[in-house]
């Protein structure tokens, strides 16, 4: 499983979301599933799945699959 897989996979799994959900079109607050406590949630499965600590800015600053990869990247997760 790629980096990005995994990454589809922690939103689907924190989020509650139908496997065929098409995960990189979703942003914060778009869908009823994604409150401030599936963000936590998120958040929890990222630090899990990657092996990392996020930090607060950086917790905040996910509000869309793209921006997660993109803050991923600070701690050298690396998408293809």
């Amino acid at each position: 499983m790629n980096n990005e897989q995994k990454l589809k996979a922690a939103f689907i799994e924190a989020l509650g979301l139908n496997e065929s959900t098409n995960v990189e079109a979703l942003t914060y607050n778009s869908i009823p599933e994604w409150d401030s406590i599936a963000h936590m949630a998120l958040v929890a499965q990222l630090d899990d799945q990657f092996d990392i600590m996020l930090d607060t800015d950086d917790i905040i600053d996910i509000s869309s699959f793209e921006k997660a990869k993109e803050v991923l990247s600070k701690y050298e997760v690396e998408f293809v």
